[in-house]
């Protein structure tokens, strides 16, 4: 479902930060036929865009990791203390987070809970509690259910990670503040949404409801969105 391809860093903030690929989803065109045939607003949003599209870089534990990080900060901040954590092991694996000492980990700007968070993390991921190699074969629920079991992982996390990591292209996170509020403006000029409201749009967007919701991203901030948009958790 994916393919790689050679990529620089994302931005000049990201630069020393080793990128050395990205992936991006093979179903990418096929999914942009079915929106712009089936949805007045992606038939005019989708062709703003060019060719630009989803892309994944990184591990999955680094990148639950990140998401840790990042939470309740702002991108900024997020990308300092990322930094200054990551540059403490020699790579960022689950037996090298495990390894820290709690005071490197909170000199480098973590919160004690944060502290708390990420060593659970890698000891789920240690301890093989989390079916990485499985996760190809399961679906979403099943992986969302693994997920929000680690502590200081919600389901909003867990459906950034299944859109921006694995690449799930039927994906529709109701609990991101960008995807609600970019479906009352394009949809419903701006007037309040409900979930239920909500669900009656995607309908029509399946079974690709994450390259849906990465162009209602998109229509909100039209920087690409190589990593993951702000939201209640901000992974």
């Amino acid at each position: 479902m994916k393919k790689i391809v050679k990529s620089g860093p994302a931005s000049a903030e990201l630069a020393d930060v080793p990128e050395p690929a990205t992936t991006v989803p093979e179903y990418w065109a096929d999914a942009c036929k079915h929106l712009v045939k089936k949805d007045r607003v992606m038939k005019r949003l989708i062709p703003q865009f060019g060719d630009a599209c989803l892309q994944a870089r990184g591990d999955a534990f680094g990148t639950l990791a990140r998401s840790i990080v990042g939470q309740q900060i702002s991108v900024k901040a997020a990308q300092s203390v990322w930094a200054k954590f990551s540059a403490l092991p020699k790579k960022v694996t689950p037996g090298n987070v495990l390894r820290l000492k709690v005071d490197d980990m909170r000199a480098a700007g973590l919160s004690a809970r944060k502290v708390e968070y990420l060593v659970d993390l890698a000891i789920h991921f240690d301890a093989g509690t989390v079916h990485v190699k499985d996760w190809e074969s399961m679906d979403d629920e099943a992986i969302i259910a693994e997920l929000v079991a680690i502590r200081g992982i919600g389901r909003w996390t867990a459906e950034m990670f299944l859109i921006f990591y694995l690449m799930r292209p039927n994906v529709l996170p109701l609990d991101d503040v960008g995807l609600i509020t970019g479906i009352s403006q394009n949809y419903f000029s701006g007037e309040s949404v409900s979930r239920s409201d909500a669900r009656e749009v995607a309908a029509a967007w399946a079974p690709y409801c994450s390259v849906a919701t990465w162009y209602i991203w998109r229509s909100l901030d039209p920087l690409p969105v190589l990593g993951t948009p702000a939201g209640t958790e901000q992974i």
